[in-house]
Parts: structure tokens; C-alpha cells; sequence
């Protein structure tokens, strides 16, 4: 028998065929609701952000259905919803904004010792292009890409800067905008808005550590906002899994 190719599953992706299980056996039938998010993080040891993040490739697939205020429901089988759900994994926003924080913090404090003024000023630019995407009720996505970018190009570093690009691009992926439509609002963006300017202004005053802290900050909020409440879904009793199931870490 030959070898056949391994390939490692992201863990938001086990949970997510597990769902899948029980929704296909029956034991959660069209029209349930799924339990609280809480609930199946302990019955399958994992992480709410994990689970979350299942249930929103399930929402992709058109297996479930978000109901802002009440739960997730399982939605009747949809063949031609699943064959349209991307063949690719994509990566996990939540694991991906937290790589951000790590590396572009740094990028932050490293920008506040060697960006000059005309760079600053690029920053501050891109943060007017933010403020008329967001004016124009588009996602202010190009502006933000572009100041976070620009914070990169400070360390002259093109490994640095793809990485950052990259990690930024992720948010394009079928999870990332599905998430985003759930939880980011014109005053998400608001908030995000402002959150940069303080970026800029610890740049500005040559402050690494303010500059850090700032950048952080605003990608802690940004992971935050994303795992806001389903409002009041999760409060409601729902039906428990038959017994406790654990997921690959």
C-alpha cells in the first residue's frame, strides 16, 4: 500500500468536522440550535476562539446560520452551498491578528527610532485615506493596509515587509470577511481609526516602548472586537452533545 501525503488540519478545522459529524447524524437536525459557544469549548477542551472560528467555516460551507441575538442554527443540507465552499483552508484570522501583534509592535517600536517626518506624515496620509473610505461607507481596508505596510517599509527589510503584507492580505480569506461581517461596524472602524492615530503620535514623539504599546493595544482590540458576544445567543440553554468529545491539538 503506498504512502499517502499527511496533511496537518488547523484546529478550528477538527472542531468544524466534528459539527459536521453530528449535524450529518442527525443528533443536531436542520433547524436546531447548536449549543453556546462556551458549552462546546468545554466539552471538546479547545478554545472559544477556536470554536468560533468552526463555526464560521461551517457558516461558509452553508451548514449553519448566524442569527445575531439568538444562536447558530443548523441549516438544512444545501449541496450546491457546500460544492461552492472553498477547497482551501484558509488561515485562522484570530491566530493570524495575534502574529500581527507580536511582529508589528516591534515594527512599531523600531519605526520610532528611524522614521523621519516625511514617513510619519505617510502614516498620518494613510490615515486620512482610512477616514474617506470609512466617510464613503466602504471597509477602510486600503488605508489600513496602507499604514501598516508603511510602518514595515521603515526597517528596510523585504522579508519583513512581504511578512507583514502577507498577514495583512489574510483578512481577504472566506473566514476573515465572514467574520468582518458580523463584527465590523462603522464604529469598529471608528474605534480602529483612532487606535492608529495613537500609533502615530508615540512614532511621532520617538517613543519605542509608547509606539509598542500602542500597536498592541490596537491589535488586542482588533482580536477582542472580532470575539465580541452573538449579543444574546449564547445565553439561552441549548441541547448538549451526547458525550464529551475531544479535538486534536
Amino acid at each position: 500500500m503506498p504512502l499517502q501525503t499527511i496533511e496537518p488540519r488547523r484546529l478550528y478545522r477538527q472542531i468544524a468536522d466534528q459539527l459536521r459529524v453530528l449535524i450529518d447524524g442527525g443528533e443536531f437536525p436542520a433547524g436546531a440550535r447548536l449549543p453556546p459557544e462556551r458549552d462546546l469549548a468545554v466539552q471538546l477542551g479547545v478554545s472559544r476562539p477556536s470554536v468560533r472560528e468552526a463555526l464560521i467555516a461551517l457558516e461558509v460551507e452553508g451548514r449553519v446560520e448566524v442569527r445575531m441575538g439568538s444562536g447558530i442554527y443548523v441549516r438544512a443540507a444545501d449541496p450546491g452551498a457546500r460544492a461552492a465552499a472553498p477547497a482551501h483552508e484558509a488561515e485562522s484570522p484570530l491566530e493570524t491578528i495575534r502574529a500581527r501583534q507580536l511582529i508589528e509592535s516591534e515594527l512599531a517600536a523600531y519605526a520610532a527610532l528611524h522614521m523621519r517626518r516625511p514617513q510619519v506624515a505617510g502614516l498620518r496620509e494613510a490615515i486620512e485615506v482610512m477616514e474617506q473610505e470609512a466617510a464613503a461607507s466602504h471597509t477602510p481596508t486600503e488605508g489600513d493596509r496602507l499604514f501598516h505596510t508603511r510602518i514595515a517599509e521603515a526597517c528596510e527589510n523585504s522579508v519583513l515587509l512581504r511578512v507583514v503584507s502577507e498577514l495583512f492580505d489574510e483578512r481577504h480569506n472566506p473566514l476573515f470577511e465572514q467574520l468582518g461581517s458580523h463584527f465590523e461596524t462603522a464604529h469598529s472602524w471608528a474605534d480602529a481609526i483612532e487606535e492608529h492615530r495613537a500609533v502615530v503620535d508615540a512614532i511621532a514623539h520617538q517613543s519605542p516602548q509608547g509606539a509598542r504599546e500602542a500597536m498592541a493595544r490596537h491589535l488586542a482590540n482588533s482580536h477582542d472586537r472580532f470575539m465580541a458576544g452573538w449579543q444574546a445567543e449564547t445565553e439561552a440553554p441549548a441541547k448538549p452533545a451526547s458525550r464529551k468529545r475531544k479535538a486534536a491539538r
